[in-house]
């Protein structure tokens, strides 16, 4: 009879122990304000099942933000998307209500900041319609990176992007973005920690595309690699027509040498540390040859160059021809002066050999 009474209760716990559900969540550690909160998740619960996924802030208090209901979808995963646009920065927690459901991993702890400051914008915020917005500024603690940038139009639907756009030894940047219409952009950054921020530009009035003509800008390339006094760097610079603005990046002192249109050498060293070094060429849509190294033998730093109004820029694997010397790109001959002297001491020697022999 105990037996029967034990199996019993076996099967009962058996039975409750396989109708438990399971419940696992997963979102990002820390987000930037503005982002979607995008909240997943799998669970043993039947398929088409309503889940209650809740967004709280914590500070002192744990205060409800926003509720979503999702549903399980055929794989027995489901997701839920929060808008974290105006929340306060701070520590917030996503969490499925699941009342304590065997090992289920139902909240998650979710970091919001806000890096919105670190972008300056220089460019108009109302810009007239001229078919282009254009977008400057400096993104704060980019020096010598780039900067993703993507815009969204009127109607919601992406125009631009993501572009990446390369910033300078100050963290500036500058790009166009084509439009078609006038109306409110939504320009976001993102660089590599992450989204920046967003700012909105309004593009007014209707005029037509050719009564004024498109500002000219300056395109800028870059590059980069290791130099030292022992290893210096070289660069190979493709230009078109008219001045290209050579410049290093700052914090070392670079000394930067080029070969003039005579083919001499040229050294550039005025600037120091705090200032890049910068010379400007006269460009004929030929290619440009720089060597840059530090002035401190002891230093083995990443430079990088910049090449305004020039078409691209790369690093030189081996050394460009105008920097070998000319004794190594020629082999040695015999000066002529010397085969006389030479033929003179060869006839002497035989001369020799044949008075041995005859005596």
């Amino acid at each position: 009879m105990k037996k029967i009474v034990l199996l019993v209760m076996g099967l009962l716990f058996l039975s409750g122990f396989a109708s438990a559900y399971l419940v696992n969540i997963d979102a990002p550690d820390s987000l930037s304000v503005g982002k979607p909160l995008i909240v997943t998740g799998t669970t043993t619960f039947g398929i088409g099942t309503p889940i209650d996924v809740v967004l709280y802030y914590q500070l002192t208090t744990t205060t409800e933000i926003k509720r979503k209901i999702v549903y399980v979808q055929s794989d027995y995963s489901f997701r839920a998307v929060f808008d974290t646009t105006g929340l306060k920065t701070g520590m917030y927690k996503v969490e499925v209500p699941t009342n304590d459901m065997g090992d289920s991993v139902s909240m998650r702890v979710v970091n919001l900041i806000d890096r919105s400051d670190d972008i300056q914008l220089t460019s108009a915020t109302t810009q007239n319609f001229n078919g282009k917005i254009s977008i400057a500024g400096a993104i704060k603690g980019d020096e010598n990176s780039g900067v993703q940038v993507e815009a969204i139009g009127p109607d919601n639907l992406i125009i631009f992007g993501p572009i990446y756009v390369n910033t300078n030894y100050l963290g500036s940047f500058a790009t166009e973005i084509p439009v078609t219409e006038p109306g409110d952009y939504e320009v976001s950054f993102t660089d590599a920690r992450g989204y920046v921020g967003k700012r909105i530009i309004t593009v007014t009035g209707l005029q037509s595309l050719t009564s004024t003509p498109s500002p000219t800008t300056v395109s800028i390339v870059s590059a980069h690699t290791k130099a030292s006094r022992d290893n210096p760097a070289y660069f190979i610079i493709k230009t078109g027509f008219g001045p290209v603005t050579i410049h290093t990046s700052s914090s070392i002192d670079w000394i930067i040498e080029y070969v003039d249109q005579k083919g001499t050498i040229q050294l550039v060293n005025e600037q120091g540390e705090k200032y890049p070094e910068r010379v400007t060429l006269q460009g004929n849509g030929k290619l440009i040859y720089i060597k840059v190294y530090p002035i401190k033998s002891s230093l083995n730093n990443e430079v990088f160059v910049y090449a305004e109004n020039a078409n691209s820029i790369a690093v030189s694997s081996t050394i460009p021809a105008p920097f070998i010397p000319s004794a190594q790109q020629t082999p040695v001959d015999t000066p002529k002066s010397m085969v006389l002297p030479l033929l003179g001491i060869v006839a002497v020697g035989l001369a020799f050999l044949i008075m041995r022999r005859n005596r």
